[in-house]
């Protein structure tokens, strides 16, 4: 008896184990990186030692990428190239060393404002995972908040956290989203972006006026249809 008293305890805290993984959230996860890559918190927390030696490693792969091309690294053209571009490439994926904790920095702020918050046209770029080429464009987002505003420059400093890291834009717009959801708690989120992509310009079909456009929306933005129209004609003002 004493033997199945043990298993069934075991088990409740097991199931209790799994609720409580469950309800961890998807958008600021325990270390407040947001959607971490394996590495992430490695580069995030190297020293200034480490930061060399994966600057030198980088610099060495662009160097082998270079003669890979059929290019010679060595001519005068080329001699900092692989540097420049390593520093370059750091940059482009610098959302990588970047914590939504630390982005947020408090600013949420009580406020008991019933009307919707936009903030538009914010430039945005990033590299598209599947062909480490740029993707570039705008993005729109808004909010209703919930007795609780944000400091608006901080939703400009959250979507250039997320762009820059090897993205798609679907997930670019969803994890905006979400973490506007998690840090807020609004009743809901509104967010439209609008891009070029280089992979669909400078190869494949080739198409360079084509502009791609995602969104997603939550709460009232998603149950209310007038007031997701009104969003969708105040971004295009």
């Amino acid at each position: 008896m004493v033997s199945n008293s043990s298993n069934s305890i075991e088990v409740n805290n097991n199931k209790k184990q799994k609720i409580s993984n469950s309800m961890e959230s998807n958008a600021v996860d325990k270390y407040g990186l947001c959607f971490p890559a394996a590495g992430t918190l490695k580069r995030k927390n190297e020293t200034d030692e480490e930061k060399e030696i994966r600057l030198k490693q980088l610099t060495g792969a662009v160097t082998t990428i270079l003669e890979c091309l059929g290019e010679d690294p060595n001519r005068e053209g080329l001699l900092k190239t692989p540097e420049r571009y390593a520093k370059a490439l750091l940059f482009f994926t610098e959302g990588y060393e970047k914590d939504i904790n630390e982005v947020v920095n408090n600013a949420v702020f009580e406020e008991d404002h019933n009307g919707m918050v936009i903030v538009k046209d914010i430039e945005i770029f990033s590299l598209c995972e599947h062909h480490l080429v740029p993707f570039s464009g705008k993005i729109h987002i808004a909010y209703m908040p919930n007795k609780k505003v944000i400091g608006l420059s901080k939703i400009a400093r959250i979507t250039e956290m997320i762009s820059r890291r090897l993205q798609i834009q679907e997930r670019i717009t969803k994890q905006v989203s979400d973490v506007l959801e998690e840090v807020l708690q609004p009743k809901g989120v509104a967010v439209v972006m609008e891009s070029s992509h280089f992979c669909m310009v400078m190869r494949g079909v080739q198409k360079t006026q084509s502009c791609t456009v995602t969104s997603h929306t939550t709460g009232v933005f998603k149950d209310d249809i007038r007031l997701k129209e009104e969003f969708l004609s105040l971004i295009k003002h």
